[in-house]
């Protein structure tokens, strides 16, 4: 059993140090030409990222199931459940996408600078006289054709339930509404749901891998995912609700609610085709 447990331990290290040199390779082909196309407005600016986060999805060893259908109209904006840091990988590697995020994560470590190449747009929610101009950054950016992801538990969940969304996070859409083309906005309610390791269903003991719990640092916990290797994840689009001119922001935002919730239950629940 000693033998197996060390062999298992040698195993661990090496797909850590080769996931960490194969991040780094990709990282070296990729973050040039994404930096020309930044400073020149290029549209590869958009897809190049994808490239990178569906190269450490597999480095990782996360497994992405879609359900589902991306909505192609635009003005578009994303709404999800928010489990980990994972969600943005994951999402990022299915669509081309920006996030809204707390301000002080442009400061984080590894993760700000992550979060301005992929050209995120920060936000102090805490700030009331900047929320107009904030507001219209989001607007601006909708006008201008990305797709923008909005968390709108404004935190992380467990991953087990939805926690309460805030209807007035959803005043960038409303806002975005006079500058859209058809006077539309469209939001696309979308659920991650971290549903298995190795082929078997996800229980309590590997839902702090999908999770992670504050109580422990980002390298342990990464390492872990590493070791753990082969985990799945399930990723719906749900129906696309619409703002316009006459919408009523609060019933639209329970409408988005109603729908991540349900599409969350059933992909806990073992519902969806796979």
């Amino acid at each position: 059993m000693q033998d197996e447990g060390r062999g298992q331990g040698i195993v661990g290290h090496v797909r850590v140090v080769l996931a960490c040199l194969g991040a780094l390779a990709v990282t070296l082909v990729l973050l040039p030409p994404h930096l020309i196309c930044l400073a020149l407005h290029l549209p590869p600016r958009r897809r190049i990222p994808r490239l990178w986060h569906r190269a450490m999805c597999r480095l990782l060893g996360i497994h992405i199931r879609v359900h589902g259908k991306r909505e192609e109209r635009r003005p578009l904006m994303i709404a999800s459940n928010h489990i980990s840091w994972k969600d943005i990988l994951v999402l990022s590697a299915i669509a081309d996408v920006v996030f809204i995020a707390k301000a002080e994560v442009k400061s984080w470590p590894v993760f700000g600078t992550l979060a301005r190449l992929q050209r995120s747009i920060f936000i102090v929610r805490e700030e009331k006289r900047g929320t107009g101009r904030q507001v219209n950054e989001i607007a601006r950016r909708l006008a201008e054709g990305d797709t923008v992801v909005l968390f709108p538990e404004g935190t992380t969940s467990a991953g087990n339930h939805l926690l309460d969304i805030k209807s007035s996070l959803f005043g960038a859409a409303a806002s975005a509404v006079p500058h859209s083309p058809n006077g539309k906005v469209f939001v696309q309610p979308v659920t991650i749901a971290y549903t298995g390791v190795h082929g078997m269903p996800m229980g309590r003991f590997h839902r702090p891998i999908a999770a992670w719990p504050g109580d422990i640092g980002l390298v342990p916990h990464l390492s872990k995912i590493l070791r753990t290797g082969a985990i799945e994840v399930d990723v719906s689009f749900g129906e696309a609700v619409v703002f316009d001119a006459e919408s009523n922001r609060k019933r639209q935002s329970a409408l988005i609610k109603a729908r991540i919730r349900q599409m969350l239950e059933d992909s806990l629940m073992g519902r969806l085709p796979r």
